[in-house]
Parts: C-alpha cells; sequence; structure tokens
C-alpha cells in the first residue's frame, strides 16, 4: 500500500495527540504537550483521570518517547499491563501512529482495527483504514478487491460517525474542524472509489467531488479517480476533462504525460477533435482552483448518422451491384426498408463471388463471416448451401478465408444472415476448384 497519505494523516492524529496527552493523563485541559501535575485543576475537567501513580508514569513515560520502535513496544507493554485503562483508546491513537512512523505498515492497520473495537467511531482509525485500503485497491494486484470492499466499508463507517463526532475538551474547535475536514475527504474518496470499481459512475462522481472539494492539499488519486468516474460515464461528464489535466499535474514522472494521454484521446472522441485541447490544458494548469470554473463545459461533436441515414446515403451515391458485402450488411439491416427494398431487389438471385471467414463447415453447408465486425467478433453472417458436397481433401479450415461464388437467395435484417445456394469453391484466381477425385494412372511394366 501507498504509505505518503496514511502518514500524513498519522502526523495529523499525533499532532493532536500531543495537545491532549497530560490533559487525559491528569485529569486537566493542556495546550503545551507537558504532563501537568496529577490532580490540579482536575474539577475544571470532564476528561479522565489515571489515579493510579504507576500506570500513570507508564503512560507519560511511553507517549513521551522519541523513537517510533520503543514508543511503540512501551505502548503494547503499557496496554498488556492495564487493558481497561481510561487511557486505552489514547494509547492506541499513540501506538497505531507510532507504528506508522516506524515504517510497520501492517502494525498500524493492526493498531487501528484494535482501536475501532475499543471505539468503533474513532474517526483517526476509521480515516487511515479507509484511505489505507483504498490506496491499496487502486493500486490493483491479487487483493485489490478485498481492499475495494475494505475502503467502502471504512469510509461509508466513517462518514457515519462524522454525524455523531464529538470534540474532546483538551482538542480546540480549530483542530477538530480541521480533523473532521480531512476524514470527510477521506471518507468519501474511499467510498467514491468503490463506486467507480462497481462502474456506479454517479455515485462515484458525487462522492469523489465531494472528496476533492473538502481536501485542502489536492490528492493526485482522488483527483484520478474523479475525471476517470467523469470521463467513462455515458453520457460523458466534461468537467472530467478539468480535474484529469489537474491529475496530470499533480502526478509525478510517466505517470503525467500517460494521464493526459488518456484525457487527451477522451477529449478527441467526445469533441470531434483536438482542436481546443492544449488550450483547455494551459487554462487549467494556470488556475489555482483544483474545481473548474463556472460554467465549464467542452462542446460535443455531432452525433454521428444513424444507419439508416447512412443506409439512404448510400443508395443514392452506389450502384447496389457494386457496393461491398459489408454495405449490404449495413443497408439491409439498417430499418431503412425503402433503401432495403432497392438494394435487395438489385442483387437477388445474382451469382456473386466473395471472400469471407469460415466459421464452420459441413460437405453441405457453410458459415461465413463477411465483414470486418462479424470476422473479428467470429460470427457468422453468411449460409453458403454448396452446389455439390465438398470432398475432405478440400473441407476449408474453421478460421481461414473461403473464396466463393454463390447466388443470393434470401436475408434476415436483424440478426443478420445472408442466405446464398448454388455454392462453388474458387481459387485464387477466382477460378472453380474442380471437386472431383483426382485419377490414379495405373502403370504396367511390360515383362
Amino acid at each position: 500500500m501507498k504509505k505518503s497519505q496514511p502518514m500524513m494523516l498519522l502526523v495529523m492524529a499525533g499532532g493532536l495527540l500531543v495537545q491532549q496527552v497530560a490533559a487525559h493523563a491528569a485529569g486537566q485541559p493542556a495546550q503545551t504537550g507537558q504532563a501537568a501535575p496529577a490532580g490540579q485543576q482536575a474539577a475544571q475537567s470532564k476528561q479522565p483521570e489515571i489515579k493510579n501513580p504507576a500506570e500513570y508514569n507508564a503512560y507519560v513515560n511511553a507517549i513521551q518517547q522519541q523513537n517510533p520502535a520503543q514508543k511503540a513496544q512501551l505502548l503494547e507493554a503499557f496496554l498488556q499491563s492495564y487493558p481497561s485503562s481510561v487511557m486505552k483508546e489514547d494509547a492506541l491513537e499513540y501506538l497505531m501512529v507510532a507504528y506508522g512512523q516506524a515504517g510497520d505498515q501492517q502494525k498500524s492497520l493492526d493498531a487501528a482495527t484494535r482501536l475501532l473495537q475499543a471505539n468503533p467511531k474513532n474517526l483517526r482509525a476509521l480515516a487511515f483504514l479507509a484511505y489505507s485500503y483504498h490506496a491499496g485497491a487502486s493500486a490493483g494486484g491479487a487483493q485489490a478487491q478485498d481492499y475495494t470492499a475494505k475502503a467502502q466499508q471504512y469510509g461509508q463507517q466513517g462518514l457515519q460517525a462524522l454525524q455523531t463526532a464529538q470534540k474532546p475538551d483538551a482538542v480546540s474547535a480549530a483542530d477538530f474542524d480541521k480533523l473532521k475536514k480531512q476524514s470527510e475527504a477521506i471518507f468519501n474518496g474511499a467510498v467514491g472509489y468503490a463506486a467507480l470499481a462497481n462502474k456506479d459512475y454517479p455515485t462515484a462522481q458525487k462522492d469523489l467531488r465531494i472528496a476533492v472539494a473538502d481536501e485542502a492539499q489536492p490528492d493526485v488519486l482522488d483527483v484520478y479517480q474523479l475525471a476517470t468516474s467523469d470521463l467513462e460515464s455515458k453520457p460523458m461528464n466534461p468537467e472530467g476533462f478539468w480535474f484529469v489535466v489537474k491529475a496530470a499535474g499533480l502526478a509525478q514522472g510517466a505517470g503525467q504525460q500517460q494521464i493526459l494521454d488518456y484525457g487527451r484521446r477522451k477529449y478527441a472522441k467526445y469533441h470531434g477533435s483536438e482542436q481546443g485541447w492544449q488550450e483547455l490544458v494551459n487554462d487549467a494548469k494556470s488556475n489555482p482552483s483544483i474545481l473548474p470554473p463556472a460554467g465549464f463545459t467542452v462542446a460535443a461533436a455531432p452525433p454521428p448518422p444513424t444507419p439508416a441515414q447512412q443506409a439512404a446515403d448510400l443508395v443514392k451515391t452506389q450502384d447496389p451491384t457494386q457496393m461491398s458485402f459489408a454495405d449490404w450488411e449495413l443497408v439491409l439491416s439498417s430499418g431503412n426498408q425503402d433503401a432495403a427494398d432497392k438494394v435487395w431487389n438489385a442483387i437477388k438471385d445474382k451469382a456473386v463471388k466473395l471472400q469471407a471467414n469460415v466459421i464452420s463447415a459441413t460437405a453441405n453447408t457453410v458459415q461465413l463471416a463477411g465483414s470486418a465486425d462479424d470476422i473479428d467478433a467470429k460470427k457468422a453472417d453468411i449460409t453458403l448451401t454448396m452446389a455439390k458436397p465438398i470432398p475432405s481433401r478440400l473441407m476449408p479450415q474453421t478460421g481461414s478465408p473461403m473464396n466463393f461464388q454463390g447466388t443470393l437467395k434470401s436475408y434476415t435484417p436483424n440478426p443478420f444472415m445472408m442466405t446464398m445456394d448454388d455454392g462453388i469453391l474458387l481459387d485464387q484466381n477466382g477460378k472453380p476448384v474442380s471437386t472431383a477425385a483426382p485419377v490414379h494412372h495405373t502403370t504396367h511394366h511390360r515383362e
């Protein structure tokens, strides 16, 4: 899993924890992070208080360690010695941070899970787990599906916890609002990614846009996934072009150009050309806002002509007897009955020479694919009945091209199938291939 953003979250958690440690341990508000004498101003605080001096000393000694590995070791010892301590939740928060700072991602995740067992609504644990599994799922691999489900689980659990979250007495309103804002971005990012992975683009767009708007420092993961949810949806949301440029600006190395190339291809397909793409890139790069300006849009290309329109144009410009098989298929399956009748009346009962790919073959009937789309799909669009059975030595191979002559007899428009009879195998020069058995001459020797 990626560590940069989870570690930033841990640092955020650790910074707020430092403000609380003395107050929680000694039972008073604290502003400096230094432990106050036990009992001083205790009556003014609603914070829990460690009354056992040995427990208090063990706790303060553990959290004041500068070495993360040593801090984690002493916190584990404290939790084992005092499993019911009033400071258990705080100790687990510190443990999550310490393992993260020591570079042990798995133990940090385990500590976060233990923290949720102590308090299922702990925002720091939920945010850390949601982002960690979101990042792990985005990286792909064998565990991506499991990580996606966990990202969604912790993201949804976190959004629910935010609705009833209460500010601890020892944390300033500004710091608590910051924690809530950052956590909300992480939870929406995780839930939005899960929706994107499941191709629920409307939900992904909604949640990821909230995440991106909430982030004090835009996260390339959320911005790129928002762009993807916009650009892969049908209909496409042109705001995705703005976000894809922003994501490229946040990416590093070769990822920048890869993201821009993805956006450019999508832009050309949506707009009909690359005209205006570079201007959009320049505008997005020069604008400090991660969100597009009001009214931002990209003009869509005019829709392509319908099959019925294409059929009408074909019969106006081409002689039906000179059309390709693909043109016949387009017109006859277009739904434009006037155009279909004009073509079919011109070619019906005509003997034509074609090349098509063999889908299946018997001695008397061959199933063939004549259009490029049906060749790619390995789907028959011609049923050819042979004039004479094909001998086994000439039997065409599945997937290979076959030259033949056949007489056009009938068709069905949907699914398209052309029926021909009087089939004849042709050689490369368009000449009939003899199906007669070869004559074996016997040589007589004079004695």
